[in-house]
């Protein structure tokens, strides 16, 4: 199992749903974030005055799948977040250990 987690542009978050929907993710988290990257933010004006927004908004997405589901997640998300800009944002995927739905006690696969 592994834990995937995306930073997408806010605005792509129900594209990016939609398509994590068609490959057989059940379930997802969302976190409204903010930080930077490349783009070390932006300067912005307001009432005449300039300013700079160091931290951007952003979303995050966690996602826990089966080994045989990551690629096609990967891809998924990929194909929904991109516009081709800086900013489009980061995947990280990282290892999973053990899952257990509180519930019903199930534990790994079962569980997702």
């Amino acid at each position: 199992m592994k834990k995937i987690e995306a930073i997408i542009k806010p605005f792509k978050l129900d594209e990016v749903r939609e398509a994590l929907s068609e490959v057989g993710v059940t379930g997802l988290t969302v976190s409204e974030v903010k930080g930077f990257g490349r783009q070390k933010g932006h300067t912005e004006l307001y009432r005449g005055a300039e300013y700079v927004v160091d931290f951007l908004p952003k979303i995050k997405i966690e996602i826990v799948v089966a080994d045989e589901t990551v690629e096609p997640a990967i891809e998924a998300i990929i194909k929904a977040a991109r516009t081709g800009k800086i900013g489009d944002g980061k995947i990280f995927v990282t290892p999973v250990e053990q899952v257990v739905r509180i519930r019903t006690g199930e534990s790994n696969e079962a569980a997702i």
